[in-house]
C-alpha cells in the first residue's frame, strides 16, 4: 500500500516531513493482510517502526474521517522501555497526527506525575508510556483502559530484559479483548513468544530484519589486541574515526566512569550513563551528544537503552558482550533509518574464540583486524586537515586584515605550519600500543645458559601469542624483554625461561602485582624445571600438579577462560567489582 492510499491526512504529514515511499517495515503493516489483525514485527531500532506502529492504527482510529472524535479515554496505548524512547515516540506521532487533531498524553518516571494524571483527566486520544509509571496511574484509577481499540508494546524484549513483565502484565490484563494488540522487538527470545501467545490473537509475523546477518547497514569489526591494550586501543579507535558521536559500551558502572575519566583526561569531550546517574544528569548527558558539546558516550547497556541519537556513527564494544542478543541490541544504536554505522568489538587474544562463535550466533560477518597504530592515525589526521583548510570558507574584513598582518610578519609556509601544529595541538594524543611484533626466533645469549623456568595458564587453545604474552610477562614481573628467554606454548599452557639470578625478584613482583592484574586471569607460577627435553631447546611437556603456588589470577589449569577486562587503573587501587 503506497502513501497515497493512507488517509489523505496522514499524507500530507509525510510529505511534509520528506518522505516519498515507505520503509519495509511500515509497508509491510499497512499491506490489506495486515489489517485488522495482531501484529509480531521483527525491526532493528531505528527502521521507522514508530511511524509504522502509527500507520497501523490508522484506520480504526481515523474510521473513515480525517479527525480523531473529541478526546476521553485513550483509544491508543504505546508502552516503552525507556523514558527517553517514549518521548521520542510522542514527538513521532504527534507530527505524524498532527493534522488530526490528536492528543498525546506521555506517562514517564522523572516526570510530575500530578500533571500526567490532569492531562489524562481532561481526556486523550494516545497515551505513550513507561511500564511502571502506566502502572501507577492505572492502580491510581487514573488510567483508563476501557476503550482501547490498539495497544504497541515497541522494543518489548529490552522491557523484558529490564524486569518489566509484571508491569507489562497487569496492564494487558486491564485492556479489553478485542483490543489489537501490536508487538514490536528485534529479537524474538522465549518471554517474548510466550507473551505473544497469551496475549495476541492470531497474529501475523512480520520479519524486517535480514535472515542473514544482524544490521545491514552496520559494518563489524573485531579488532584484536593484548590484555594491556584495550584502553589505548580505544584511544586510537576514536581517533581514527573522528565519529560525530560515538557510544562506548562497558559492563559495569565503576568502569563507565574510569574509562570517561581517562577520556575526558585525553582531551576528548565525553559524557557518561550509566545506573548511579540521575535522570536530569542523564538529559544533560544526552542534550551534549545532540548539540555537539560533547562527540563520546560511555555507557553500560541498561543505561543506553531507549537512547536515539541521530549522529551516532560509531559503536565500540570496549568489553566483550553477554551474547548474541546484546551485540546486536548494542550495535543497533548505530546504522539507523538508511544511515551507515559501524560496531567495533575490542577482543582481548585470549578471548578470540568465544568472539568469533558469538559473531556466528548472530549471523555477523566482521572484518578482524588489528588496533590501529600511530602512522595510520597521522595519516588520517593529515587527510582530514588537508581536507578543512581547503574546504570553502565564508570570511569577513576583520578575518582578511588580521590575514594580511600575519603575512606583512611571516611567510605563508610559517603560517600554514603554525596552523597545522594549532590543529594537532588540539587533538587528544594517539596511543603506542604495548604489544610489538613476535620475537623472532634467536640464538642462546649470554646470561641465558643458568635459567628459571615459569609456567602460565594459558596456551594455544586460548589464542596464546609471543605478541601478547611478552608484554604481560614484563608487566607482571617487573623485567624487560631482553631479560626472558625461550617462550614454549603448548595446547593448554605456556613456559617460559629467565635468568635464575632474577628469578627471586621475579616472583617477588609477581606476587606485588597480583591484585592490580586479577582481570587478566592467567596465572603465572614457577614450573618444576625446562620443558621435556632439557634446557628448553627440546620438545616442551604438560608441567605437573606440583611447584608454587600460582602468582596473579586464579590457580593454573582452573576452570573456565579468561575474565572479562574491567578498563580500571592497573596501578594501585582496590579491586573492581563484577560484571552486575
Amino acid at each position: 500500500m503506497p502513501f497515497s492510499a493512507l488517509p489523505p491526512v496522514l499524507s500530507a504529514a509525510l510529505s511534509a516531513r520528506g518522505y516519498t515511499a515507505p520503509t519495509p517495515v511500515q509497508a509491510a503493516v499497512i499491506e490489506d493482510d495486515a489489517q485488522g489483525r495482531d501484529l509480531i514485527v521483527s525491526a532493528q531500532t531505528g527502521s521507522g517502526k514508530t511511524v509504522a506502529f502509527g500507520l497501523a492504527m490508522a484506520s480504526e482510529l481515523l474510521n473513515g474521517g480525517d479527525h480523531l472524535p473529541q478526546p476521553g479515554a485513550p483509544m491508543a496505548l504505546v508502552i516503552a522501555p525507556t523514558r527517553e524512547l517514549a518521548l521520542q515516540v510522542s514527538r513521532e506521532l504527534e507530527w505524524l497526527y498532527a493534522g488530526a487533531r490528536a492528543r498525546i498524553a506521555t506517562c514517564v518516571g522523572g516526570m510530575d506525575a500530578s500533571r500526567e494524571r490532569r492531562a489524562l483527566s481532561h481526556g486523550t486520544h494516545i497515551v505513550v508510556g513507561t511500564p511502571g509509571r502506566l502502572r501507577d496511574h492505572l492502580e491510581r484509577g487514573a488510567l483508563d483502559l476501557s476503550s482501547l481499540k490498539f495497544v504497541v508494546l515497541d522494543e518489548a524484549d529490552e522491557m523484558l530484559d529490564m524486569g518489566f513483565r509484571e508491569d507489562l502484565e497487569q496492564i494487558l490484563d486491564g485492556t479489553p479483548s478485542e483490543r489489537r494488540t501490536l508487538l514490536f522487538s528485534a529479537t524474538m527470545p522465549r518471554p517474548i513468544v510466550q507473551l505473544a501467545k497469551r496475549y495476541q490473537t492470531n497474529a501475523k509475523r512480520i520479519e524486517t530484519i535480514s535472515e542473514d546477518k544482524g544490521h545491514a547497514d552496520i559494518a563489524y569489526q573485531a579488532v584484536t589486541v593484548a590484555p594491556a591494550d584495550i584502553e589505548a586501543a580505544v584511544v586510537n579507535l576514536l581517533r581514527l574515526h573522528e565519529a560525530e558521536v560515538a557510544i562506548l559500551f562497558c559492563a559495569t558502572r565503576d568502569n563507565v566512569r574510569h574509562l570517561h575519566s581517562s577520556l575526558v583526561e585525553r582531551g576528548f569531550s565525553a559524557v557518561a550513563l550509566s545506573g548511579e546517574h540521575s535522570q536530569n544528569e542523564r538529559n544533560h548527558a544526552l542534550q551534549a551528544l545532540r548539540d555537539g558539546r560533547a562527540r563520546v558516550c560511555v555507557a553500560t547497556d541498561v543505561a543506553a537503552r531507549g537512547i536515539d541519537l541521530p549522529g551516532l556513527t560509531l559503536v565500540i564494544h570496549v568489553e566483550i558482550p553477554r551474547d548474541a542478543e546484546a551485540l546486536q541490541h548494542r550495535s543497533g544504536r548505530t546504522g539507523r533509518a538508511g544511515r551507515k554505522g559501524t560496531a567495533i568489538l575490542i577482543v582481548p587474544y585470549p578471548r578470540r574464540r568465544r568472539v568469533e562463535g558469538m559473531l556466528r550466533g548472530a549471523r555477523i560477518d566482521a572484518e578482524w583486524r588489528r588496533a590501529p597504530t600511530l602512522e595510520e592515525i597521522r595519516a588520517q589526521d593529515r587527510e582530514r586537515l588537508l581536507a578543512a583548510l581547503l574546504a570553502p570558507v565564508e570570511v569577513d574584513e576583520g578575518d582578511r586584515e588580521l590575514a594580511t598582518r600575519l603575512l606583512a610578519e611571516k611567510s605563508p609556509e610559517d603560517i600554514a605550519a603554525a596552523l597545522v601544529r594549532a590543529h594537532r595541538a588540539a587533538l587528544p594524543q594517539a596511543e603506542e600500543l604495548v604489544e610489538g611484533d613476535a620475537p623472532a626466533p634467536r640464538e642462546r645469549r649470554e646470561g641465558f645458559d643458568d635459567t628459571a623456568w615459569f609456567r602460565m595458564s594459558v596456551g594455544r587453545s586460548q589464542n596464546a601469542d609471543p605478541r601478547w604474552l611478552l608484554p604481560l610477562i614484563c608487566r607482571r614481573g617487573h623485567i624487560t624483554r631482553n631479560e626472558i628467554g625461550a617462550i614454549r606454548i603448548q595446547p593448554n599452557e605456556t613456559l617460559f625461561e629467565i635468568p635464575s639470578a632474577l628469578a627471586s625478584r621475579f616472583i617477588a613482583a609477581l606476587k606485588r602485582t597480583e591484585a592490580d592484574h586479577a582481570e587478566d586471569d592467567i596465572a603465572i607460577e614457577q614450573a618444576d624445571g625446562p620443558p621435556a627435553g632439557g634446557s628448553g631447546h627440546g620438545g616442551a611437556r604438560r608441567g605437573g600438579p606440583g611447584g608454587n603456588r600460582p602468582m596473579g589470577g586464579r590457580p593454573a589449569g582452573g576452570p573456565g577462560g579468561p575474565r572479562r577486562y574491567s578498563p580500571r587503573p592497573t596501578q594501585g587501587g582496590p579491586r573492581g567489582p563484577r560484571r552486575g
